[in-house]
């Protein structure tokens, strides 16, 4: 039988201490790794590169060029740390270096997908991050989470982990909960907004990455590997905060749309539209009520109601200069049902 899919993100804040890979907690990661090898097929997201590079640079101030050359000089120090505690496991590692337009073309995305699954048969376990030496600023993934994400949902994940630098979602009084059944607004307010001096998330982007993972039936766990064998326990539920996955079922091909395609642009509609979407039907220009970011054909655009929430994604039949410019004319169809997804 077919293993399920693990994806397990560690960000820079959980695995450096004082800006040094804390060696101490990779060894762990492959420890316990080790131990969920033969029930999974595992993806380790690692961030990291950046922090470790940066202490090379005297007066390093963060900016683009300066993240971009400590990240080319920290990731094979990331990787080679990893491969050192790996290897008493006898576990080979393999780096993926990802960009946005691996997950915006669908072509691209099915063949790193098909490289992992190739990885996978010779138990092999890849180490994602993004290739900050090259990602262009525009196109960048807002951080790892968001990586994580992506694949998880890109490749069917059962579980996805967020190892965090606190033991899970905290409430008023810094007490941890122990689930999050939907994650709404009130549970997104439950974020702090602080984020850690090394990394670029926090709980904000965690809880809404865990959100869209949910919403794509995966389950989410935040947690700490502060926490004696908190992988171990983050895969059973028993430690951090635990968002349950919602029932959908949505084939593989709209798991992209929803999630990996590059979003280029946004309109509002009314709420006839929202009803028409909600009964798969197609989105018919008379439905919307404003172009908010513009888009070209075939590119992919959110759909939101009057009060901003999103309800749906969708790749578009016509570039939003011919809605504005047509939008009165009966029946012209901007997305087919067939290329909506609701969220």
């Amino acid at each position: 039988m077919k293993k399920p899919i693990l994806v397990i993100k560690f960000g820079s804040a959980s695995i450096t201490t004082n800006g040094e890979i804390d060696e101490q907690i990779v060894l762990e990661i492959a420890r316990q790794t080790a131990q969920l090898q033969s029930a999974y097929n595992i993806v380790l997201v690692s961030s990291g590169a950046v922090a470790a590079g940066k202490k090379y640079f005297p007066r390093y101030s963060g900016t683009l060029s300066e993240r971009k050359a400590a990240a080319a000089i920290g990731n094979p120090l990331l990787v080679r740390t990893y491969a050192t505690y790996f290897k008493p496991f006898k576990i080979a590692l393999a780096q993926s270096l990802c960009e946005r337009q691996h997950f915006a073309n669908r072509d691209q995305f099915l063949q790193l997908k098909r490289t992992y699954e190739t990885l996978w048969k010779n138990n092999i376990i890849p180490i994602a991050n993004e290739n900050d030496v090259v990602s262009n600023k525009e196109l960048k993934f807002s951080d790892n989470d968001e990586l994580a994400t992506l694949i998880a949902v890109g490749f069917g994940a059962e579980q996805i982990l967020f190892s965090t630098s606190v033991p899970g979602v905290l409430d008023a009084v810094g007490q941890v909960i122990p689930e999050i059944k939907v994650i709404d607004k009130d549970a997104l307010a439950l974020a702090r907004k602080e984020k850690s001096a090394v990394g670029l998330g926090g709980m904000t982007s965690k809880l809404n990455f865990a959100r869209l993972a949910n919403q794509m039936g995966i389950k989410a766990v935040i947690f700490s590997m502060q926490i004696e064998n908190g992988i171990l326990k983050a895969v059973k539920g028993e430690t951090g905060t635990v968002c349950h996955a919602q029932k959908k079922k949505l084939s593989s091909r709209n798991k992209w749309l929803a999630s990996g395609s590059l979003i280029s642009g946004l309109v509002t509609v009314d709420q006839g539209a929202i009803h028409a979407l909600q009964s798969r039907k197609s989105l018919l220009a008379v439905g919307v009520m404003n172009v908010v970011q513009d888009f070209e054909i075939g590119e992919v655009f959110q759909i939101a109601d009057e009060a901003g929430i999103i309800h749906a994604v969708a790749k578009s039949k016509l570039d939003s200069a011919t809605l504005k410019s047509e939008k009165n004319k009966r029946n012209l169809e901007i997305a087919h049902a067939d290329d909506i997804v609701l969220l």
